[in-house]
């Protein structure tokens, strides 16, 4: 089953940076909480959100 992408350009440059900035800060600050960065770099690497589906939205071209 092929997800359909609905995470475009910009949006997926802005959680990959979120992202690795919310990783780090976690790391460093010694937080579990710093793990949603990785959500945030999952849904950029596949190019694919699931809070986007119930609403419709997607920033994809």
């Amino acid at each position: 089953m092929a997800l359909q992408k609905n995470v475009g350009g910009v949006d997926r440059v802005i959680r990959i940076v979120l992202g690795l900035l919310i990783l780090a800060a976690g790391y460093a600050n010694g937080s579990l909480w710093g793990l949603f960065g990785l959500v945030l770099l999952a849904t950029a690497i596949f190019r694919w959100c699931p809070v986007y589906i119930p609403f419709g939205v997607s920033t994809k071209k």
